[in-house]
């Protein structure tokens, strides 16, 4: 059995192959983890007790076990009596820095996660050790645009370090200028249909810059997806990694353009088995111009609606006052050009075609009473069922010499009598007149008078250029009479306003609406 004196002498000797020098790294023994601390076993005579979070990774979970062999420094030695102080942590820096210190020498590249944005830079995290990267040392060419590395995880050198003032200086400047290459070099990585991974690094109208490690590329917007876009931000953001293909390498620019819908099937080769001409679909509006509005109708296919298939009455109507980004409306394909890889689509097609309707219930000749809705320096636009509008043209309003004069006697909102002219549905056209509603109503008129037969009349105005009379208090009559004549009746006073006189009839002017008459 050993005395007290033999274990003493072991216990010395034990102690003696141990390095007791502040701020040497020893091997402990991992001998109990309570709720805020675990306690270690170094070999000395004193057991050590170190704070919990110690042992503790960046995600917050605990590294150890009972048991477990942990390195830690001695940060100070009592006289085997008192108490000895130990630190995890320092130890873990003490090994990270022995560490990085191989990669400043060797000039090796290192992984890094970029923390955040600091005056000058960024911090980045290197084996759990904070570390600066100046704004000049991440790209080889000055750039403002540099939010988009945070949280990114990339390639390193570290070119400084200061174990005194605990800093690290890295720059990913030196990594990229290692692998830039010759024009020829370049001009053969980035050839068409290679695939590279890259962040997101700047968004513009236009498209999307993508950092590929060395050089930029171009995303055009055009190319971001197969649905039609307003603007990049719509499916990326800054930041993201994203997968691109190489489109085109511009050797005199060093410019690289890339495409990203490229890398999925293009939805136009499902066009032929799901849409037909002059059938109908359900699609969504997604988006709305000027000319009209985009509809999706699955599948990343889409269709324009031009502002002239909206509404069957309005051909120039603003598309927001007809649908809503959202609406699931009705549709109906009326091209598909392959070529081009359009489809155009109507919206009016699947309602009920107005002037096909009245083109049923109406005919030629029939007579209509509605209101004015325009007037033009060509003619009157008259409102009809429907909604839709009629054209009395100016020389359908009256004759030639009288034209202008009877349509300013017109205004908006008149209620008129006219005749249908024409109908035609397809070019969506009603012609309508006015004064052929006189001519039918003259010639109706005059079927009771017979040319060379008196009738009696009632004298309404006496002028210079004739003898104006009423014939059965609804035919118009002139009495054509020499300059002499009209002289001497007007002297002699024997035509006056309001008499009776009997006359012949001479003729029948339908051009101006008169029964021509003579003296008998």
């Amino acid at each position: 059995m050993s005395t007290q004196g033999e274990f003493e002498a072991l216990f010395k000797d034990s102690v003696s192959k141990i390095d007791m020098t502040p701020g040497s790294i020893v091997n402990a023994k991992v001998i109990e983890i309570r709720d805020d601390y675990v306690i270690i076993n170094a070999g000395l005579k004193s057991e050590g007790v170190i704070t919990k979070n110690q042992f503790l990774d960046s995600d917050g979970n605990l590294e150890i076990k009972v048991g477990d062999t942990v390195e830690v420094t001695l940060d100070m030695v009592e006289d085997g009596y008192g108490e000895t102080l130990f630190s995890r942590e320092k130890a873990k820096r003490i090994k990270v820095w022995t560490e990085l210190e191989k990669y400043q020498k060797s000039q090796e590249i290192i992984k890094g996660k970029v923390c955040g944005k600091v005056k000058g830079g960024f911090t980045v995290e290197l084996m759990n050790i904070k570390a600066f990267l100046p704004g000049s040392l991440v790209d080889i060419r000055p750039t403002k645009e540099l939010d988009y590395l945070e949280g990114k995880t990339l390639d390193f050198k570290i070119i400084k370090m200061d174990k005194i003032r605990n800093n690290i200086v890295l720059s990913r400047k030196a990594v990229l200028l290692d692998q830039n290459s010759t024009p020829e070099e370049t001009a053969k990585k980035y050839t068409e249909g290679k695939v590279f991974k890259g962040f997101i690094k700047n968004l513009t109208d236009y498209g999307a810059f993508i950092d590929l490690g060395g050089i930029d590329g171009l995303l055009h917007i055009t190319d971001i997806s197969w649905k039609r876009i307003s603007h990049p931000s719509e499916l990326l953001k800054v930041g993201d990694e994203i997968e691109v293909v190489v489109l085109k390498y511009d050797n005199e620019k060093n410019r690289v353009s890339l495409g990203m819908k490229q890398l999925e099937k293009d939805p136009w080769e499902e066009v032929p088995k799901k849409l037909e001409l002059n059938k109908q679909y359900k699609g969504k509006v997604i988006n709305i111009v000027d000319y009209g509005a985009f509809i999706d109708l699955g599948d990343n296919i889409e269709g324009l609606v031009r502002t002239s298939e909206l509404d069957w009455t309005n051909k120039n109507i603003n598309p927001h006052k007809v649908v809503v980004v959202g609406d699931e409306i009705d549709v109906s394909v009326i091209e598909i050009d392959h070529e081009k890889k359009r489809v155009s689509l109507s919206h009016k097609q699947c309602k009920e075609n107005p002037w096909t309707k009245f083109n049923e219930t109406h005919k030629k000749g029939d007579k209509i009473k509605s209101k004015i809705k325009s007037i033009t320096d060509f003619g009157i636009f008259i409102g009809l069922d429907g909604n839709i509008d009629g054209l009395v043209h100016i020389t359908d309003i009256a004759t030639l010499e009288k034209q202008n004069d009877i349509i300013r006697s017109f205004k908006k909102g008149d209620e008129v009598d006219a005749i249908i002219l024409s109908i035609d549905p397809e070019r969506e056209r009603v012609s309508l007149g006015l004064k052929q509603l006189k001519d039918a109503a003259f010639l109706e008129s005059i079927t009771s008078l017979t040319i060379g037969e008196n009738s009696e009349c009632v004298i309404h105005d006496v002028r210079e250029d004739g003898i104006f009379v009423m014939i059965d208090n609804n035919i118009d009559g002139i009495l054509k009479l020499t300059q002499k004549e009209l002289k001497e009746s007007l002297k002699n006073e024997s035509y006056k306003k309001d008499d009776k006189a009997t006359f012949k009839i001479k003729s029948f002017d339908k051009k101006n609406h008169q029964v021509v008459l003579v003296r008998d």
